[in-house]
């Protein structure tokens, strides 16, 4: 049994939902971004008190299917900016067609109909999510960061970034960590 839960979007993550389904003792085949597949139903009693548990810490269970699939979305997107080895002419529609098996444009329109941003819009704010994150601990260049995340240039990075941020990666590294977003809040 399959279930999706929203909010999920870190190792983190995964460690807190694996404590509580140990807590809720149930089995769990696996506990990945944005899911947990378990090895048999618990029912309903079980499942509401597994859900209750997941609310007290901000994760929520997802049982609408167009919810699961933007979630599915998001998750993807995230772990392939979290990975940090995002290929140079990367496209965000085939990435997703063949992780998820459905038309692009369908997706597309649902995810911008409830995110509010365009699938598109989402990726790149991601990838400036990281960025911050890289800046902050300033072991790698501007380009070094660029090159991992799938950037043509250093230049479009920038441009990207200060359109983004409203500020320079310089400017950015000199503030801090004050301007970074939680990943569940970038949308």
């Amino acid at each position: 049994m399959k279930l999706i839960i929203k909010n999920m979007v870190c190792p983190r993550c995964i460690s807190s939902v694996e404590q509580i389904v140990k807590d809720n003792k149930l089995q769990a085949q696996y506990v990945r971004l944005g899911e947990v597949a378990l090895t048999k139903d618990p029912g309903k009693k079980k499942l509401e008190q597994f859900s209750a548990a997941l609310n007290k810490i901000g994760f929520e269970l997802l049982d609408d299917q167009k919810m699961q699939l933007i979630e599915k979305i998001k998750n993807l997107l995230i772990g392939k900016v979290q990975e940090g080895s995002v290929e140079d002419h990367f496209s965000v529609s085939k990435f997703l067609g063949k992780k998820i098996f459905k038309d692009y444009s369908a997706l597309s329109k649902l995810f911008s109909e409830v995110e509010g941003v365009t699938i598109e819009q989402f990726f790149i704010l991601q990838k400036i999510e990281k960025v911050k994150e890289w800046l902050m601990y300033n072991e790698l260049s501007l380009s070094q960061i660029g090159f991992s995340l799938g950037y043509s240039s250093t230049q479009h990075l920038s441009s990207q970034f200060k359109k983004f941020t409203g500020m320079t990666a310089t400017q950015f590294r000199q503030l801090g960590a004050s301007h970074r977003k939680a990943l569940d809040a970038v949308h």
